[in-house]
């Protein structure tokens, strides 16, 4: 583990420490679960959002995967994270802010075409994860994509507030290599079927 790594694992741990429920991991995500997260995404198509990036390992795949940093918007709660975020990446733009107050801001970028989430959503209350989701796809392109991770066993946004946002997931994979081991979901909106020259409805379909 060189200098940087073991850093950050104390800079994840010390925040840990002082706000489990808002960080939830002891350590930061590993190599393994960065390349999961990101192997989808496509330069170029746009702008991409991070949402808790801590000490930006995701990030700095996200880099690897060739995103501009000038196409990164970084959004971290936690004031320890945000000043290490604009020292490893100045050029990308880094709001210190919660997640769920995304909905309520005008972000001044194009829509962006992926977000990648290191949030808690397990640990959150229903009403935080409804309004996480509902700012992440008002600022995304209609085919965007949301990737979000899990330690538990299933897609961490339950069903009822899939079918409330009309969002459907499926799994992208799985790595045991993480520690702990972790699975990593897409969540998309659900594509409409036209019923009607005037009308359009949502497909049900929602996949695990």
């Amino acid at each position: 583990m060189n200098a940087t790594a073991v850093a950050d694992f104390f800079q994840f741990f010390r925040s840990y420490v002082s706000n489990p429920w808002q960080v939830s991991a002891i350590a930061p995500s590993g190599q393994s679960l960065a390349r999961l997260m990101t192997q989808e995404i496509v330069p170029g198509t746009g702008p991409v959002i991070e949402l808790g990036p801590g000490t930006g390992i995701f990030t700095r795949a996200l880099l690897r995967r060739g995103v501009p940093e000038r196409d990164l918007l970084l959004v971290e709660y936690g004031s320890d994270f945000v000043r290490l975020l604009q020292e490893r990446f100045p050029r990308a733009r880094v709001l210190w802010m919660d997640a769920r107050q995304l909905s309520q801001y005008e972000l001044f970028m194009a829509p962006a075409s992926a977000v990648v989430s290191g949030l808690p959503l397990l640990s959150m209350s229903p009403r935080k994860v409804i309004a996480i989701l509902s700012g992440v796809f008002r600022h995304m392109q209609g085919g965007g994509t949301l990737y979000q991770f899990t330690y538990g066993p299933r897609c961490p946004v339950p069903r009822p507030i899939l079918d409330r946002l009309g969002l459907k997931a499926s799994l992208v994979g799985r790595t045991a290599l993480n520690i702990p081991p972790a699975s990593v979901y897409r969540i998309r909106r659900r594509p409409k079927l036209r019923v009607g020259r005037d009308d359009e409805v949502q497909s049900p379909e929602v996949t695990f």
